[in-house]
């Protein structure tokens, strides 16, 4: 597979697909299949700041806000605000997108949800 391919959800290069319909039962894909149509809000974080509000007045064109990430430090990539993964910025067919480089583990993602 080529490094700047676009993998499209439900493709079979995308291992979500597999890891969804093979549940090891029968009819498992089927019981899920409902799921896959549901839209995502996927958002990609570059960085934060707090401001107080005479500061936040006083931007104008041409201001640089300074937030908390070092040049270069992953992204963030979330899924309906939570946590999913972390990747960096690529440019493909003069779109930005994401490399993923780091998953956040099933486990880490349930304790997000509590």
């Amino acid at each position: 597979m080529d490094e700047n391919q676009i993998i499209e959800a439900g493709s079979p290069e995308n291992p979500m697909s597999n890891e969804l319909t093979n549940e090891g039962q029968p009819g498992a894909a089927k019981d899920i299949k409902f799921l896959l149509d549901i839209p995502l809000t996927v958002a990609v974080e570059i960085g934060r700041t707090k401001m107080i509000i005479n500061d936040l007045l006083m931007l104008g064109q041409g201001s640089v806000i300074e937030l908390d990430k070092i040049a270069g430090e992953p992204m963030e990539i979330l899924v309906n605000e939570k946590l999913i993964a972390r990747g960096e910025v690529v440019v493909v067919n003069e779109k930005f997108g994401i490399r993923l480089t780091d998953i956040i583990s099933p486990t880490e993602r349930l304790k997000q949800l509590k």
